[in-house]
């Protein structure tokens, strides 16, 4: 407090309340928050200035309620309807916002009108589709229709993991999908639509006007990363290109955040500063720092504008917006103090961001910098005299330059490397020198020429600096592409659950505070760090099962043994990472077994006749007893199984005509059909996709006793963005039943 401190910490204590609100398993009533708000408040005004440390205590936790009354209200202002089940149906909706892949696919946000054949009785606003094979895009606007299958946002791949239905329900995005062939315009007769929609609708046709523009310029992985910069449209840029930069450490170069916002804000200010201080009348007359500041404000107003309103956008756009507005008077632009102010607004506009890692990574990243630039610049006024001789100062400018990208990168890459391990599971094994490879490419070569293509783009003129730009991106997916070469990321797995909370706390305080107290984060967290570094592993489970049923994997130490020749990378790799598994070893299938039918010529399951029981018992039996250990061997379009060593026989049945022999000869069965059993009778273990559909992703671990510890994704469903999993279409009401749960809550 002494050190006017507080207020950097202010934001903390908001964004710990959002957070913690987000975390509980149901929402809080109001009644008990306003209590806590009137008993701090109070606290706070009878302590007054003579009890500091009381008052501070009161202040910071009145901060974090306010903090849980802003996360409530963001949460009942959007309202998002989520899709309850993956259904097949004919849609018809207004496209607000398309993307090209580059290979011919487009993803369109559809706002959705009505739905056909079935009729989705609680059907979400918005939704986000795929349509392969077109030749033309539908223009913004636009109305379409056409065959889709839809399904839910997905829950998390593994207990603890990034719940991307969470940041649905937020995007306002109610189900993703694909169109069966191509879609087809249509006249559909609505309402007129608003001014708003107008507006949003001819930024998003500038928007994807312009990328167009870029990619018909450069051609290639060049133009789609361009492009990117630019409308942030991500899709055009090939996996590899995309899989080089992820490796290398460069993927933050695409999105559009504070990086780009800086350098482009930067460009603009400088540059026209610079022009209008060829005017020396103008520079006696008028304040060309803050009319430069102005401009590129109104620079850096239109750049977010036509990046599609990202949220990585939003939020460099904000605290560069401070900065910048800092100079209006006479404040310094680089301080703790706007970083403080960015975080408040973006906090109060949209506390859900606290939990997601690109407004971790960025603030972190950010307030590294600041802090780190404050201790640089102390040094800067204590220079030595040799650094004075006139024929060392091109040496030394250089020297500077280059060991301000170095200290730069380092800073940033420590600053992020908690946030990419818990998120991600996983680090950039060379990204330092990548960044100190590619930063000055990207610095003086690609954002200049950006810059000045977009001043030039309503003139025609922009094709020379974006073929410049465009070859200093060619630059950078080499040195992407040849760091990735050298090792790529370093998977670190799961840490423990305490880890990360101690070592954010630790960074803010070696960040924030100003005293040699800060010290004590420092020491905070590298003594974590020594302890889960000497510290046994925790044990890993023995089985992953997928929410959906349809993917199983047996872990043995780095190997991941799955159920499918080809599983889906979207949650694979997720598994790869957060288990750090190197190894995945595909199943085995037997050939010349033919299996039953699923289903007869009235849709029903066909049950198996009683000699066929007994054979499939004895298939099963067989492979078991003849496959080798933790490993599956599989029947096509019928069932997998598997040995684990612990003696458990894991069973995954794809057509439910196997239900009973799998039960029977198993000690844990998966299956992907939504039966209604809730048990085998033999008293196996029994995942369905209507239990794996409430519960969500499941992990079994073995413990020495022999006993089956099974850990699933939810352990409630009472908040908005999980409730649709308890949606019975057929009565069309909600299921206040949870998944059940023992005294350690798993």
């Amino acid at each position: 407090m002494d050190h006017g401190r507080f207020f950097l910490f202010s934001p903390v204590f908001l964004g710990a309340g959002a957070v913690i609100w987000f975390l509980l398993a149901t929402d809080m009533p109001l009644l008990p928050l306003l209590a806590w708000s009137v008993a701090l408040a109070l606290t706070a005004l009878a302590a007054g200035s003579g009890r500091p440390l009381t008052r501070s205590v009161a202040l910071a936790g009145l901060l974090c309620v306010a903090g849980m009354f802003v996360a409530q209200f963001e949460t009942r202002s959007r309202g998002t309807i989520i899709l309850d089940a993956p259904v097949t149906t004919t849609i018809t909706g207004r496209v607000e916002r398309r993307e090209g892949d580059g290979r011919g696919r487009w993803r369109y946000i559809v706002s959705l009108a009505d739905t056909q054949s079935p009729a989705i009785r609680r059907p979400p606003q918005r939704i986000s589709v795929v349509a392969r094979g077109q030749t033309e895009p539908f223009e913004i606007g636009e109305w379409l229709t056409g065959r889709a299958r839809l399904t839910p946002p997905a829950g998390p791949a593994l207990p603890g993991l990034n719940d991307f239905a969470f940041r649905a329900y937020f995007d306002g995005i109610g189900a993703n999908g694909f169109f069966y062939g191509s879609p087809r315009s249509t006249a559909a007769a609505r309402a007129e639509p608003s001014v708003r929609e107008l507006a949003v609708n001819w930024l998003d046709a500038l928007r994807s006007g312009i990328g167009d523009r870029i990619r018909y310029i450069l051609p290639g992985d060049t133009g789609a990363f361009a492009a990117s910069l630019v409308t942030d449209e991500r899709r055009a840029i090939s996996k590899e290109t995309t899989e080089a930069l992820r490796q290398a450490g460069l993927a933050h170069i695409v999105a559009i955040s504070g990086l780009n916002m800086a350098l482009s804000a930067g460009i603009f200010f400088v540059g026209l500063r610079l022009l209008l201080s060829l005017f020396p009348s103008i520079v006696q007359a008028y304040p060309t720092k803050k009319i430069a500041a102005a401009g590129a404000l109104v620079a850096l107003t239109a750049y977010y504008m036509i990046s599609g309103f990202a949220v990585s956008a939003e939020r460099a756009f904000i605290m560069m917006a401070i900065m910048l507005a800092a100079v209006f008077f006479d404040r310094p632009s680089i301080s703790l103090r706007n970083i403080a102010l960015s975080a408040w607004v973006i906090l109060l506009l949209s506390p859900s961001e606290a939990l997601g890692p690109s407004f971790q990574m960025s603030f972190a990243a950010t307030l590294a910098l600041v802090a780190g630039y404050a201790i640089w610049s102390k040094r800067a006024a204590r220079e030595h005299p040799l650094l004075q001789i006139a024929a060392l100062k091109p040496a030394i400018f250089v020297g500077r330059f280059f060991g301000g990208i170095l200290l730069t990168s380092m800073i940033g890459g420590f600053s992020t490397a908690l946030f990419a391990v818990e998120h991600f599971h996983r680090l950039s094994a060379y990204g330092l020198p990548a960044n100190l490879m590619a930063m000055p490419v990207i610095s003086f070569v690609v954002m200049p020429m950006g810059v000045l293509a977009m001043l030039l783009t309503p003139f025609g003129l922009d094709v020379i600096p974006w073929k410049i730009a465009g070859f200093g991106l060619d630059i950078v997916i080499a040195i992407a592409k040849i760091v990735s070469g050298w090792g790529g990321n370093v998977d670190i797995g799961r840490l423990p659950d305490w880890y990360f909370p101690v070592m954010v706390a630790g960074f803010l305080v070696l960040a924030l505070l100003r005293t040699r107290l800060r010290y004590l984060g420092a020491a905070t967290s590298a003594l974590a760090t020594v302890v889960v570094a000497l510290s046994p592993p925790g044990m890993p489970p023995d089985i992953v099962i997928a929410e959906d049923g349809g993917i199983v994997a047996i872990v043995d130490d780095r190997i991941l043994a799955s159920n499918r020749t080809h599983p889906p990378d979207f949650i694979f790799d997720q598994w790869r990472r957060a288990l750090a598994a190197e190894v995945e070893q595909p199943p085995q299938v037997l050939e010349g077994v033919a299996p039953a039918r699923r289903r007869n010529s009235d849709g029903k399951i066909e049950r198996l006749a009683v000699e066929e029981l007994r054979k499939a018992r004895n298939v099963l039996r067989q492979a078991v007893a003849t496959g080798v250990e933790n490993r599956f061997i599989c029947l096509k379009s019928a069932w997998c199984t598997a040995r684990h060593d612990s003696g458990y026989v894991l069973t995954v049945v794809e057509n439910p005509a196997y239900f009973g022999p799998a039960c029977d000869t198993a000690d844990v069965v998966v299956t992907p059909v939504r039966l209604r059993a809730t048990e085998c009778r033999s008293g196996a273990l029994l995942f369905t996709g209507e239990s794996l559909r409430r519960s969500g992703a499941a992990e079994i671990r073995i413990d020495e006793q022999g006993a089956a510890i099974v850990t699933t994704a939810y352990v409630t469903l009472d908040r908005p963005w999980m409730r649709h999993r308890t949606y019975d279409w057929r009565n069309g009401t909600y299921d206040g039943d949870a998944p059940a749960i023992n005294d350690n809550g798993e």
